[in-house]
């Protein structure tokens, strides 16, 4: 882990520790903004300090710079310590559980003194949660439903930590190995992965082997072999497994390794029925090796086109394969233009400017510059002069950089009672229209949503489930429904690609796809660094069976088919 990942956990840990004493929002705020800064900058923390240019990171102020300069001078930051002394080791961790706020936190400790998750099932299970005031049998049910949830969580590894891990490995070893590849639920792109296996072939299966269990960010070797090497790596302390393979078997290893196993079993069961058998090693008849070095042969014996990793689920790909009626899926390739990015006006780190020229070297033709809106205070939202101010701006950018066009969007909130955040006249101003709830996740939330829907100037709803990967189990919102009103009335749903939301799931992304919905990417990008993970985005949108034609991003801008006409 480097030091922009250590120093950005400690100031979470200052701002949950300051939510649990009830202090003020503003300073919980900061500590949460400066952390959101140093986990997606871009550069080494460490090189910014050698420079002496650690106040001039965007939205870094002075107090977190000096709180920043202290850690990295002496390992340690005061504040911290002086903020979690009363409170009891190893309590703030029941913050990560879903539907556990830092009042009720507060709350069990100091009427019940649970201090760990131990005591909280206990007092779960023996009543005592139940008859505290404020609490009742539904709160307390969202919190066991949470606890669920932080255990699952516990024993899978988000998307957003495990692919730059291994895409680091990769790297680092491409120059020893002929082929090297991820497989398992990594290369599926699944949101949370099980475990990190990696894939190589090469003339010395020794030397790979070395390389990987040296490489400088590997903290404990577990095991070294002749064909396999598991090491903990530095970062989240995760275990990654490497597995050398012969040549002529790398095809069917990948493909084996890959899965998933419902897909696998069903691909062994055709081979029998023709008289092969399909293993790591490659496809046999009887005694002889008729597949094994390429993966897209291992399906051609079973009559098979090449199969995409991230639909391998048994969900019909293989009837589809056989068919040859596999849809063309979604490449990085056809995206034009991120539909979701804030700036320097609300929320985020860089200027419009700033933003547009790096949007360029993505090379995108647009970029929708979506600020938040006025009732969303602690993110900086725009009231009508504020929006005014920076669509002025975007309209002398677009004048001097040509190369890319600058969308003025919005996120804009939907109100407790599905009303938007700004008039039809503001909103008619914008080139498009995000509508997000981010308040009220108990609160009606499925008629807000299609109240906003049925707005003629909303164009897209923003992570319409609301659930955070890290701990927040989403909205109360009924998906079905909206999918089916969203597609009524032309209103696109946004896969968020943030790696913690990936929102729209596959599984909601299917559904949609099946009532002809269109579909919006965007990073929620609140500084440049994050515009890269459009690509996790684009990984939901295959597994959710995607032809480009379905994505807003795909089109040219005046071309989009938004529900306004342009």
């Amino acid at each position: 882990m480097n030091k922009n990942q250590e120093i950005a956990e400690i100031f979470d840990k200052i701002a949950d520790a300051l939510e649990f004493k009830g202090e003020d929002s503003f300073r919980i705020s900061a500590y949460r903004k400066a952390s959101r800064i140093l986990k997606e900058y871009p550069e080494d923390i460490e090189d910014i300090y050698k420079k002496g240019e650690i106040q001039k990171i965007p939205g870094i102020g002075k107090g977190m710079a000096e709180k920043i300069v202290e850690y990295l001078e002496t390992g340690k930051i005061k504040k911290y310590y002086e903020v979690i002394e009363e409170i009891p080791e190893g309590l703030l961790q029941l913050l990560e559980i879903p539907n556990l706020g830092p009042k009720t936190l507060n709350l069990v400790y100091n009427k019940l003194g649970v201090k760990s998750l131990e005591d909280l099932e206990r007092v779960i299970e023996n009543g005592q949660l139940v008859k505290l005031f404020g609490m009742g049998e539904k709160k307390v049910e969202n919190i066991k439903r949470g606890i669920e949830l932080y255990k699952q969580g516990k024993e899978r590894i988000p998307l957003g930590i495990a692919l730059p891990i291994v895409e680091e490995i990769i790297n680092e070893l491409k120059k020893y190995t002929k082929k090297i590849e991820p497989a398992g639920s990594l290369r599926r792109m699944k949101e949370t992965i099980g475990d990190i296996d990696i894939l190589a072939t090469g003339e010395n299966n020794n030397e790979i082997i070395e390389k990987f269990v040296t490489l400088p960010f590997v903290k404990e070797v577990l095991a070294k072999g002749d064909t396999k090497a598991s090491v903990i790596v530095k970062t989240n302390n995760l275990q990654v497994d490497l597995r050398v393979v012969p040549p002529d078997s790398f095809g069917a290893a990948l493909q084996y390794f890959t899965g998933s196993k419902a897909h696998n079993i069903k691909l062994r069961g055709m081979a029998k029925d023709k008289g092969l058998k399909i293993s790591e090693y490659g496809v046999f008849k009887g005694n002889k090796k008729i597949a094994g070095e390429k993966e897209e042969d291992i399906y051609k014996t079973l009559d098979l086109i090449w199969i995409p990793p991230e639909i391998r689920e048994d969900r019909g790909e293989i009837e589809a394969a056989l068919s040859n009626k596999l849809p063309s899926l979604v490449e990085e390739s056809d995206i034009k233009g991120d539909l979701h990015v804030h700036s320097k006006y609300s929320d985020g780190v860089e200027t419009i400017q700033e933003i547009a020229i790096k949007a360029k070297t993505f090379g995108y033709d647009y970029i929708g510059i979506c600020d938040h809106s006025k009732t969303s205070k602690i993110a900086g939202g725009l009231d009508e002069e504020g929006l005014k101010r920076r669509n002025e701006e975007i309209d002398k950018i677009n004048e001097n950089i040509k190369e890319i066009r600058i969308l003025k969007g919005m996120e804009v909130d939907i109100l407790a009672d599905g009303s938007l955040d700004y008039s039809d006249k503001i909103l008619e101003q914008l080139d498009f229209v995000i509508a997000s709830i981010h308040q009220g996740f108990k609160k009606n939330v499925t008629e807000r949503i299609k109240k906003a829907i049925e707005n003629p100037y909303v164009d897209i709803i923003a992570h319409p489930t609301g659930r955070l990967l890290s701990g927040r189990e989403g909205y109360e919102v009924d998906i079905d429904e909206i999918i089916e009103y969203a597609s009524k009335y032309n209103v696109a749903l946004e896969i968020n690609c943030y790696p913690d939301r990936l929102d729209l799931n596959d599984i909601n992304i299917l559904k949609g796809k099946a009532k002809n919905l269109k579909f919006a990417l965007g990073t929620d990008a609140h500084n440049i660094g994050m515009l890269k993970y459009i690509k996790f985005g684009i990984g939901m949108a295959r597994r959710g069976w995607l032809t480009k034609n379905e994505i807003l991003n795909t089109y040219d801008w005046k071309e989009m088919p938004l529900r306004r006409k342009r």
